[in-house]
């Protein structure tokens, strides 16, 4: 809504312009009326909106038409004004003031008329009968008010009409020749009904239409006031009220009859809760609220969001399969002034037999959208009215963002939820295999792809410890000249070759000696397409002898090609990587070819690597001490609580061994 409201007063003279402001002022007829009264600002807190407003008045003898002009161009509203006992003003509003006017103002930014009808007290009739035809004749009219500056007759109305214009207009709402709402009313609506429709069963129930009655009005309707309601639109429609619920025909009908009755501003309060402007465009403030993100930070969907997405899954999946069907899809998405997924989504997150999207490709994509492009999904959400359902101040309450990346690093922990790893390898060895077996698409699945339905990045979730966390794959083109920082800034990098091709492993070497040597990121190599016969490298080491000269974990063999859907395990370890960089270590077992002990050694290394550290800790407290006292009770205590302390560390160490 406007900050602020300017009004001005227009008209031939002496019709009693001047008079109408002073006797709004002073609340009495004056006995002198200057020429012009000065610019008036009326504070916020005692208009009927609680915005401020500026009443200007125009005098053909103290200003010229420049200055007419000017003042057209920066009004809100103007009030032209006639005298009711002077037919030559009257005729002047048509001849006159509303050619001028719309001369000098833009088509599609006409500023809304009042017609007033002053010196009501001097005459017996109205002047409505001549006023309504020219009404009807320009739609720039808001409405026409009679009044009397001396017998301060509507005098406060008349200003209230002309905030009332500005602040709730009908012209984006109403077509008043047909009688009906305009398109775009109708479309914001609808919307509005779908968002409020909490079950998606086409009708608002007595809790819905009481939610949306607080939402809106911060006040619940009474028992009966709500049977008023329905029953007035029974009245006038046949279908406007089913199963005992306002339907979306009856929705709209309500609104139709709030504003024919004159109290848009009803509809306008509705359409401003839920983020329309002036224009019914939802606003930029609306769709896309602040939310700081420094640098090494990511974003992610809090549990709050999380609750509220599944609630949206839920009302349209409606035949409960925990998939949704292509149809099901285009109904949720209705509140969209656009389809936001594109075919590729379906080979980004997990599908079912069918190939339709399950719960958790659902969860998973919302995810990749608020990791990748986080204002993205506050528009998302935004269009599903996260804020208004569970009456936050805006989408910004459903994004966490996370702890910086530096800080997880230093104190080898972190509360991420999401991580990335970037898949890097030559061309044909087989990356987009390995994103799609993330996925659980064997071989045979994903040769159905289609070129252009393929994607970039896969998501879905894996267990580390008990954990369930997200990871994000992304395939990186191998422009091995201009890899970028978003190529770069991921939490653990994928090499991946194919052994049946002698020229597929140089690209993974070269890469990680340019770009990855001396980074603190973990690197993975794969080992793709372990089905077929190993040939050997044209490189000048081995795989093998590659990553046990820079301390990689062995090359992992993968496969795809079989007929049951691929093993995660080899994910589960990226994840572990992920999570704990600072484990990144050689193979544990003695033959160096251990595929698992990264994953199944990693807490124990954690909890010795502890162990020692408070041991050094108490044999430099012990050495300090040592320097400084002499007594040999102290000692006994000290040595007495180091030897305890190890031993139940080492307890600790064999029981977590025994589990695992």
């Amino acid at each position: 809504m406007r900050k602020d409201v300017r009004i001005l007063l227009v008209g031939e003279p002496k019709v009693g312009k001047t008079s109408l402001i002073m006797s709004l002022v002073s609340e009495e007829f004056p006995d002198e009326v200057p020429r012009r009264a000065e610019e008036i600002t009326i504070p916020a807190d005692v208009t009927p909106e609680r915005v401020p407003t500026h009443i200007v008045d125009y005098s053909e003898a103290e200003q010229s038409d420049e200055q007419l002009y000017q003042e057209i161009s920066k009004a809100n509203v103007i009030c032209i004004v006639y005298s009711v006992n002077n037919k030559k003003s009257i005729e002047k509003v048509t001849s006159h003031w509303i050619p001028l006017i719309n001369d000098r103002t833009d088509k599609d930014s006409r500023v809304p008329l009042i017609l007033v009808g002053n010196k009501s007290d001097l005459v017996e009739h109205s002047s409505m009968e001549t006023i309504l035809p020219i009404m009807n004749q320009y739609q720039d009219i808001e409405t026409c008010v009679e009044c009397s500056a001396k017998n301060l007759k509507n005098i406060s109305e008349l200003f209230y009409y002309a905030q009332k214009a500005v602040l709730h207009p009908t012209g984006p709402l109403y077509c008043p020749e047909e009688k009906e709402l305009k398109p775009s009313c109708i479309k914001s609506l609808t919307r509005i009904f779908k968002v409020s429709d909490l079950d998606n069963d086409g009708i608002l129930n007595d809790n819905e239409l009481n939610f949306f009655q607080r939402t809106c009005f911060n006040t619940p309707l009474a028992p009966q006031a709500l049977e008023d309601v329905k029953n007035v639109v029974r009245r006038n429609m046949t279908d406007g009220v089913t199963d005992n619920g306002l339907s979306l025909k009856g929705f709209l009908f309500l609104h139709t009859l709030f504003i024919q009755r004159g109290r848009h501003e009803t509809t306008w309060t509705v359409l401003r809760r839920f983020g329309y402007d002036d224009d019914l465009e939802l606003t930029q403030e609306y769709l896309f609220p602040m939310v700081k993100i420094t640098p090494d930070c990511t974003t992610e969907l809090n549990h709050n969001a999380y609750l509220f997405l599944q609630s949206v899954f839920d009302k349209h999946d409606k035949d409960r399969d925990c998939a949704l069907s292509p149809e099901e899809v285009k109904d949720l998405f209705k509140v969209f002034p656009y389809m936001p997924w594109g075919p590729d989504v379906n080979h980004t997150v997990g599908t079912n037999e069918q190939g339709w999207i399950t719960y958790q490709g659902y969860l998973s994509q919302w995810t990749l959208t608020t990791y990748l492009d986080v204002q993205r999904s506050l528009e998302y959400l935004g269009y599903l009215g996260y804020s208004i359902i569970y009456e936050q101040e805006s989408q910004a309450a459903a994004i966490t963002v996370t702890r910086n990346k530096h800080i997880d690093l230093q104190k080898k922990q972190t509360q991420r939820s999401v991580f990335r790893c970037n898949v890097l390898g030559d061309r044909g060895s087989g990356k987009s295999g390995f994103l799609q077996a993330f996925l659980g698409k064997n071989l045979e699945g994903q040769r159905r792809i289609r070129e252009d339905h393929k994607s970039l990045y896969a998501i879905s979730t894996t267990y580390v410890y008990g954990q369930e966390k997200y990871l994000l794959l992304h395939e990186v083109m191998p422009d091995f000249d201009f890899l970028s920082e978003a190529d770069l800034a991921c939490d653990v990098v994928c090499l991946v070759y194919d052994i049946n091709n002698p020229s597929s492993f140089e690209y993974c070497a070269k890469v990680y000696k340019k770009y990855f040597i001396d980074s603190k990121t973990p690197c993975m190599v794969i080992a793709a397409k372990s089905d077929l016969h190993e040939v050997g490298q044209h490189y000048s080491l081995s795989p093998l002898e590659f990553c046990r000269k820079h301390k990689l974990h062995p090359p992992q063999p993968f496969t795809c090609s079989m007929t049951d859907a691929p093993s995660k395990d080899i994910y589960t370890r990226l994840t572990t990587m992920a999570m704990y960089p600072h484990a990144r270590l050689r193979c544990m077992c003695a033959s160096n070819r251990c595929t698992y002990c990264l994953c199944q050694n990693l807490l124990k290394l954690e909890l010795l690597r502890s162990i020692k550290a408070q041991l050094r800790r108490v044999m430099f407290n012990r050495h300090m001490a040592q320097a400084d006292l002499k007594n040999s009770t102290f000692w006994l205590r000290a040595s007495v609580g180091a030897t305890m302390f190890a031993v139940l560390g080492f307890a600790m160490y064999r029981a977590l061994l025994k589990q695992r």
